[in-house]
This record gives C-alpha cells, sequence and structure tokens, in this order.
C-alpha cells in the first residue's frame, strides 16, 4: 500500500507520538510519506526516524493543493490520511479532485482543541468542522472518541477504532528515582508517596482541581508529594493555587520535561484529571513504567482502566473524589502495587506500538476494499427487528445477527430498523434509522440486496396486531424494492384470528426466500398457518452463540455491581403481565427461602428496564434480606458473564433461560407466553411452572428440583448451539445466491 499523512508539523504531546511511531511500524511493510506544512523539531524528528517526510509550505492555499496533488498523483498514493485541522481542510479540498480514499485520524475532541483560545476556535476550529464533514472515512483514537463522532452524526460504517501505542521494550532511564527528585528539587520523606502528572498545563487538562484535591489528601497523609511537569497557560494560576492550597515543599513544579522516562519511573502514581481525553499516552506511558494510576472517567480511559482492577477512577472535576483515591493508593501498598501490575500486563499485551500499527493496516486495508465496493452498486443488508427498545434480550439477537453476518462477510453494509437509532449506531456501529420512518429505510431498501426480518417473535399478534401488519408490511416493501428477504432464526406464533394467518401465510408465500426457526412449535405453526412456498429450517436462537467478556472486564463488573466473591446469587428476571401482582409475595417468598435456607442472595436483573423495574420493585419492598437490582450492562458479552456468575436463574423472559442455557446455569422458566415452555422442551427440560400455578409451595418444591438436577445437559445445549450456528450457514447460501 501507498499512504500519503497530512499534518500541520507544529504538532506536540500524543497527536506528535502517534503519528511517529505509528509511520515508524507502517514503513516496515508499506510505502509511507509524511507532509507537514510547517518545518520544525516535529518534522526534524520525523526525519531523525528515518520517516520520509516533506515540506509543502507557500504563501497560498491554492499552490500547497495544487502541489500536493501532483505529488499524490506522481507518486500513485492511494490514500490520503490526515492529522489535524489544516491536513483535514487540505483534504477535504484534494477530495474534490482525486478519486482515492480521504481518513482522518481524529485525536481529540474537536470541539475542546482550542479551549482558552477563542480566536483559533473560531477560525481554526470552525475550519475543522467543516472539513471534517467533507472526508471518507475516520479513525477515533478510542472507542469512546468514535462513539463521541457517531452521536455527532458521523456515519458509523466509516467510523474505525484505534489506540495510541507505546513501545515495551524494557528500558533503563537515565535518572534513578532519588537523582530525578534532586534534579528538580522535591524532597521526600522515606515513606513518600508520590504522585505525578505530566501534561500540558491548560483548562481542558483541569489541574485546578488535581492541586485541591491533593491540598485535601496531603492533609491526611503529610508525607505525600506531587510533582507537575508541563507547562502552558494556565501555569501561572495553577502554581499560585499550589502556594495557597498545598503546604510548601510538597508540590514541585518541574517544568516541560524531554525525559520522560525518568519521570514515571520515579514517581509511584500516575495521574491524569483532563475534562476531555481519547486515549492518553500518559497512561500507557506510565503503565509501562510500572506506575499505579488515578485518572479522570473521560474518552478511553476505562477502555485500557477498569475501576479498582488497574487503577481507580473519578468523574471529572470530583475533588472529593480524587483526594479520596490518593489517600486509598498512599495508605494500601498492597491495592496499589496490585493494580499497577494489573495494568502493566493489560497495557503491554493490549496496546503496544506492533498492535497500534497492526490495526491500522487492517483499516487501510478495509477502507480500500470498501472503496472498491462502492462502485459494485446494490449492496447491504437491512436488518428489521424489535430494537432499540430497551430489551436486552432483543438487542443480544441483533448483536448474535451481526456476529454471523460479519463472519461471513466482514466487509458488508449494515443498516437496521430501530426504535432508537441514534443508540442503535452507537452501540452496534452499524446504520439505523427509526422504524416509522418510512421514507428513510424504502432509500435503504433500494441500496440493499438483502432484507432479515431477525430475531424474537415477530409473527405473532397476541401482544398486538399492529406489530404483526407491520412485519409483514415490511417484509412485502423489502421484497418489492428488489431485495431477497430472510427470516432469521425468528419465532412464529401465536397467530389468532383467521385472517390474520391467511395474510401472513400470503406475505410469506410470496415474499420470503428462506426462513430459519429457533424451535420445532414454530415449524409446527408454520406449518399450520399454511407457509409452504419459502425454504425453510429448524435451527436454534442466534443469542446462544454469544460468549462472555474476558475475565478482566467481568472482575471490574462484579466489583462495580457489588457482587462479592465468594457469595452466591439467584438471579430473578420478571416482568409486569397479566396477574402478576397477585403473584408478587410469592416471588418474595421464593427469594427469602432461598436465602434463608440455600444462602443465595436474590438478584433482580431488569432484562427490559422501563418495564421490569416496576415488577422487580414490588418483590424487592417485601424482602427481608439483602438483595441487588441490576440493570443490563453496556455491553452483550459482559450481561453473558453476569448470567455465569449465578447459581440458578428463574426466569419470566425467554432470553433469560437462553443465556442460562448457554452458560450451564440452573435454570427455571415461568411460563406466561408459549415460546418459554417452547425452549425449555427444544432444551430437553421441562423445569418450567405456569405463571397461573405460581404459589410459595410449588416455587419452592420447583427451585429445589432445579438445583438437584444441576446444569443442563451440557449435551443438549451443545446441539442447540450447533444449530443456532446453522443460521449462518443458511445467511451464507443466500448471499452467495444475490
Amino acid at each position: 500500500m501507498k499512504i500519503i499523512h497530512l499534518i500541520s508539523g507544529g504538532d506536540v504531546g500524543g497527536a506528535k507520538t502517534h503519528v511517529h511511531s505509528l509511520l515508524c511500524g507502517l514503513a516496515k511493510t508499506e510505502e509511507v510519506q509524511l507532509v507537514c506544512f510547517m518545518d520544525g523539531p516535529f518534522a526534524e524528528e520525523a526525519r531523525q526516524l528515518n520517516i520520509p517526510t516533506k515540506i509543502v509550505k507557500s504563501r497560498s492555499l491554492r499552490a500547497d493543493c495544487r502541489a500536493l496533488e501532483a505529488l499524490i498523483r506522481q507518486g500513485g498514493y492511494e490514500i490520503i490520511h490526515c492529522h489535524g485541522s489544516r491536513a483535514n481542510m487540505m483534504g477535504a479540498l484534494l477530495r474534490r479532485h482525486l478519486q482515492i480514499p480521504v481518513v482522518t485520524t481524529v485525536h481529540s475532541d474537536y470541539r475542546l482543541d482550542y479551549l482558552g483560545r477563542p480566536l483559533h476556535r473560531v477560525t481554526f476550529g470552525t475550519i475543522n468542522k467543516i472539513a471534517l464533514r467533507f472526508l471518507d472515512y475516520y479513525i477515533g483514537v478510542s472507542d469512546s472518541m468514535a462513539r463521541l463522532l457517531i452521536s455527532r452524526g458521523f456515519d458509523p460504517k466509516r467510523m474505525f477504532s484505534i489506540y495510541n501505542g507505546v513501545d515495551f521494550t524494557p528500558v533503563t532511564p537515565p535518572l534513578d528515582r532519588a537523582a530525578f527528585f534532586e534534579k528538580i528539587g522535591l524532597q521526600t520523606e522515606r515513606d513518600s508517596v508520590v504522585f505525578g502528572i505530566a501534561a500540558r498545563i491548560s483548562p481542558v487538562k483541569d489541574m485546578t482541581t488535581l492541586v485541591r484535591a491533593f491540598g485535601q489528601a496531603v492533609r491526611q497523609c503529610p508525607s505525600i508529594r506531587l510533582v507537575i511537569a508541563g507547562d502552558g497557560e494556565q501555569a501561572a494560576e495553577i502554581r499560585d493555587l499550589a502556594s495557597a492550597c498545598c503546604p510548601a515543599g510538597t508540590v514541585c513544579f518541574a517544568g516541560w520535561l524531554t525525559d520522560t522516562d525518568s519521570f514515571y519511573n520515579a514517581i509511584d502514581v500516575n495521574v491524569l484529571t483532563s475534562l476531555s481525553e481519547t486515549f492518553p499516552y500518559a497512561l500507557t506511558e506510565g503503565a509501562r513504567m510500572h506506575c499505579a494510576t488515578i485518572a479522570s472517567r473521560v474518552g478511553g480511559v476505562p477502555d485500557l482502566i477498569e475501576d479498582g482492577v488497574q487503577g481507580l477512577l473519578f468523574t471529572a472535576r470530583d475533588i472529593a473524589a480524587l483526594a479520596a483515591h490518593m489517600q486509598t493508593m498512599a495508605c494500601d501498598e498492597a491495592a496499589r502495587l496490585r493494580m499497577q501490575e494489573a495494568l502493566y500486563e493489560k497495557a503491554k499485551r493490549q496496546f503496544s506500538v506492533e498492535a497500534t500499527v497492526a490495526r491500522q493496516r487492517e483499516i487501510y486495508e478495509k477502507i480500500l476494499r470498501l472503496t472498491a465496493r462502492r462502485q459494485q452498486g446494490r449492496d447491504g443488508v437491512l436488518i428489521c427487528g424489535a430494537y432499540g427498545r430497551g430489551n436486552a434480550g432483543d438487542d443480544a439477537i441483533l448483536q448474535a445477527i451481526l456476529d454471523q453476518l460479519h463472519h461471513v462477510d466482514p466487509d458488508i453494509p449494515i443498516d437496521v430498523l430501530s426504535r432508537r437509532p441514534k443508540q442503535t449506531k452507537l452501540r452496534y456501529r452499524v446504520g439505523a434509522c427509526h422504524i416509522f420512518n418510512f421514507f428513510a429505510f424504502r432509500q435503504i431498501m433500494r441500496k440493499t440486496k438483502l432484507y432479515i426480518s431477525g430475531g424474537g417473535t415477530l409473527m405473532q399478534n397476541a401482544t398486538s396486531n399492529r406489530s404483526l401488519r407491520y412485519y409483514l408490511m415490511s417484509i412485502r416493501m423489502a421484497h418489492a424494492a428488489g431485495n431477497k428477504v430472510m427470516l432469521y432464526g425468528c419465532g412464529i406464533g401465536p397467530i389468532r384470528g383467521a385472517g390474520s394467518r391467511r395474510r401472513t401465510a400470503r406475505v410469506l408465500d410470496r415474499c420470503a426466500d428462506l426462513i430459519t426457526l429457533r424451535d420445532d412449535k414454530c415449524g409446527q405453526e408454520l406449518a399450520d398457518i399454511g407457509v409452504s412456498k419459502p425454504e425453510w429450517h429448524i435451527t436454534a436462537d442466534p443469542a446462544l452463540l454469544i460468549d462472555q467478556a474476558p475475565e478482566e472486564a467481568l472482575q471490574g463488573l462484579y466489583a462495580q455491581l457489588g457482587l462479592e466473591e465468594g457469595r452466591h446469587y439467584a438471579m430473578f428476571v420478571l416482568r409486569p403481565w397479566q396477574n402478576f401482582s397477585a403473584h408478587v409475595q410469592d416471588f418474595a417468598q421464593a427469594a427469602q427461602w432461598l436465602y434463608d435456607t440455600q444462602g443465595l442472595v436474590p438478584v433482580f436483573f431488569a432484562m427490559e428496564p422501563a418495564q421490569d423495574l416496576r415488577a422487580m420493585d414490588q418483590v424487592i419492598a417485601q424482602l427481608h434480606c439483602p438483595s441487588l437490582r441490576l440493570c443490563p450492562p453496556d455491553t452483550d458479552a459482559k450481561m453473558i458473564g453476569l448470567f455465569r456468575r449465578m447459581d440458578i436463574v428463574i426466569s419470566m423472559r425467554l432470553h433469560a433461560l437462553v443465556f442460562a442455557a448457554g452458560q450451564g446455569v440452573p435454570l427455571l422458566g415461568i411460563v406466561y407466553d408459549p415460546k418459554v415452555d417452547g425452549f425449555l422442551e427444544y432444551l430437553g427440560r421441562r423445569n418450567y411452572l405456569a405463571l397461573q400455578q405460581v404459589s410459595p409451595a410449588a416455587l419452592r418444591e420447583a427451585i429445589a428440583g432445579t438445583l438437584r438436577s444441576g446444569v443442563p445437559d451440557q449435551a443438549s445445549v451443545a446441539r442447540l448451539q450447533q444449530l443456532a450456528a446453522e443460521n449462518e450457514k443458511y445467511l451464507r447460501k443466500v448471499l452467495q445466491e444475490l
């Protein structure tokens, strides 16, 4: 590949380190060219690193554009990669004349780039905001930055994430701890724990909070010290604040340092108090030198640090929380050492320079494939289902379908019809429009080649005739727009009323090309309503295939939610339904009995918080024992890990039973709908109880039987997972026929 990088040339800090380390790595396998719009230390350091570097600088913007265009054409470059506002402006202008993709790396929140510099904010800031909208692809430095851009209307299908990488090759700092402190004039005591920050002293770094918090902490721990390495427009103000808030000699201003290895080697705790970050080098550089870390919970920081596992996090500007964390680090040496080593291991494994370079190469390759693909005409998939309603089970189905789609075709463009399209874009990095924005999704249907009516029991009218009519109508529209139509791992029925059954059969016979069903009861219902023309197969619910999150992420989640190591838990997943209020006391007595006799702490999990919290709270109010009230975490993988942590799951909701079965957890179904007992019978288990049969005695007997019978038969679970995987086989078949 041949890539040309554009940057102003005046960059410092993280952006400079990112570009230099990235181009050094890429130059080993690709042809790269760096272009700066000014000469200076940035360009000189690039030359010293053997990065091919050119300076394009004249008094005319037009002349610069012409020079760049000629350079790109002569060099045969395949991608233009921009960094920063000046480069983004040039990239937007060049894109009009060159038929090659233009990508930008967004290193920071462009709305905060010129905080404290109003003139630059009005000029360069405004130009950058406009230019960004005219580029082809975007790389956010961290998932958090990518989500921020998506939330501001940038296309998630053209969005990528990357993380700043650090070279973890062991180094010997020029100065040891004592020599470094002597050099900067810091006097310490034998038991001093030294906190440090290396950053520009500017409003966005919020060193006001740092100094005030340290002033509170040092009153409780007089031997601690603070080193501020950096300079900037707020330097005098922060010095004055430190003099007013902190005892003399406890805060040292080291100025701007080039020897950061000695700095991070000398301090004990690396602190970051920023109001906004992407993925700060300061944290990985500190991790490389085995520093413990306290940081504000901003940007991509939580991607590196699970609070309490690899470090301590606090809400930006929360002085009291930061002061408390400083006291913890100062007083609990064992915890400090444990967290610093956990951070080192994670950063070395996931955030090395090699990982960053490899990721960037993958992004370039995908951009070239996508660019070529856009010339092929009709492409992509539109998925419709009960998505964006706040139901964790339905959203998990979407995740499973997306996983299988990406496994079949990693580059396929995907759009989703959703109740909350903005949230769907943010969570799944797909295009999305509102389910009732008929104009928008008709436009999408004219460009896609496959329509998936996916997951859940969409073909039913037990809850509403309107929903059945909507899903049938959308299938007809997709078929009329020229899409193949696939019903994916779905449920069928109950469909009541002769007219509704005839209408459903007619639409599916005329418009559906392939149907996969999640259990044999659905197959029977499909045959009973008279569907005969489309090919159909019984598979299983695709959500059975979702894997749990990595163990370190789960440990942070458990700590955050209050799930204590060594304790045992029983999960109740309840929902409001007809006559549920008559059984509130029954569920409460069962939960109390589990705690009193089995030692299981009740956990009430809201799969659909907008509905389920009401039912849960009624039960919790009747308890006289500890309990937990939980909502779905931010990823489906973490939710699966949460189910794995349980000793038993008692659920009215189908997908809680699906998740429990997939993780081998004992489960008891409370049947309010045929789909619940249908799944359990398909699993080969009959441990369920009809809602109308629920009583304290019946629940106790059913729960006791479930605990005695143990985990679901693993052969049955494996069989269902294998069937769930067959959805992908049929998906591949449909796509190959297009």
